[in-house]
């Protein structure tokens, strides 16, 4: 069990190389240093208990952890919706990419009105809000298939069902939410 001294000892020799490392992986400070903290205070809550000897192991697992939930809120973050409508058809079988991220800064030279940021996170909002909406087992579909960005093996194994009923999920809740989106005036 490592002792409070040991572990602190540990966070100070690791932390400048923690974020110089997570620094490289997301190319912002600021978020590295919050990845970092973040980081530290999981291992200290929930692994302070444990050997000194194992506590770089499981701090660079909690680090690698920490900075994919970073990407996959980034991700989320930066998602909008293609038209849904385009994906009614039966034809593709459900193997569609239904989040589409908006051009950054830099890629389109352009910098976003405060007038069209407010847009985007209006209808964000009210996506979400639909989202809600659904029915539980359509919205964990959904959630997993395109948030989480689960192929539909893995997630009729995490919801204990078949791939075709995965399949179905999803195709009802792109129908509502395309229903539900156009009736309130949202094209996307």
């Amino acid at each position: 069990m490592a002792t409070e001294r040991e572990l602190s000892d540990f966070l100070q020799g690791v932390e400048k190389r923690a974020f110089k490392r997570t620094v490289y992986h997301v190319r912002e400070e600021e978020a590295a240093l919050d990845i970092v903290q973040d980081s530290m205070m999981k291992l200290a809550e929930h692994y302070g208990d444990k050997p000194a000897a194992e506590l770089p192991m499981l701090f660079q697992r909690i680090l690698s952890n920490c900075t994919l939930d970073f990407f996959r809120r980034q991700k989320t973050r930066n998602a909008l919706f293609s038209n849904l409508s385009d994906f009614e058809s039966a034809s593709d079988e459900g193997e569609f990419d239904l989040l589409e991220t908006y051009a950054s800064a830099d890629q389109s030279q352009q910098v976003e009105s405060a007038e069209d940021a407010t847009r985007r996170a209006q209808i964000l909002r009210e996506i979400e809000t639909e989202i809600m909406e659904l029915p539980a087992r359509q919205r964990e579909a959904f959630m997993m298939r395109y948030w989480e960005d689960m192929d539909v093996a893995e997630t009729a194994a995490a919801m204990g069902c078949s791939e075709g009923s995965v399949k179905t999920h999803c195709s009802r809740a792109v129908a509502a939410l395309s229903k539900a989106l156009k009736a309130k005036g949202i094209h996307l």
